[in-house]
């Protein structure tokens, strides 16, 4: 299973998910992936593996009220597309919003990644709440 089981619907809420990023901030694929249950019949290991993609495609294709440019790759960085210069809108976008790139093109998770919506949005809407990626890197360098 390569995209969802109904693509349309997916979309739909990763873009009601992206629509409350605010500017200067910025959070990951499988971050918003991970912030929709899978979908009825799809195995959640499966889900897991796939719904980044999932994610990318749909952002791929999003309206234009959907602030696009916040969602990047795991790795802090703008993901370039083949045969195009969108990432360098895309960076440029997240600049004028403020947000701050290293020597290696990445941004700072602890700095710029966005906290999330409120909880009872989410339940509202049937939402997970948003893995933190400063957290997990906090924690990890916490044990060092």
């Amino acid at each position: 299973m390569f995209s969802p089981p109904d693509p349309s619907a997916y979309s739909a809420l990763v873009y009601e998910i992206v629509r409350q990023i605010p500017a200067g901030r910025v959070v990951a694929y499988g971050q918003i992936a991970a912030m929709i249950p899978p979908p009825a019949g799809v195995d959640p290991i499966e889900y897991a593996r796939l719904s980044p993609r999932w994610v990318g495609n749909a952002m791929a294709d999003c309206p234009s009220d959907v602030p696009w440019q916040r969602v990047i790759n795991s790795q802090g960085k703008v993901s370039p597309r083949k045969n195009s210069t969108s990432h360098l809108t895309q960076r440029a976008l997240l600049e004028a919003e403020g947000v701050e790139f290293d020597e290696d093109d990445r941004v700072d998770w602890n700095r710029w990644e966005w906290e999330g919506s409120p909880s009872d949005w989410l339940l509202a809407h049937g939402f997970l709440p948003l893995p933190r990626k400063s957290s997990a890197r906090s924690e990890q360098l916490h044990l060092l």
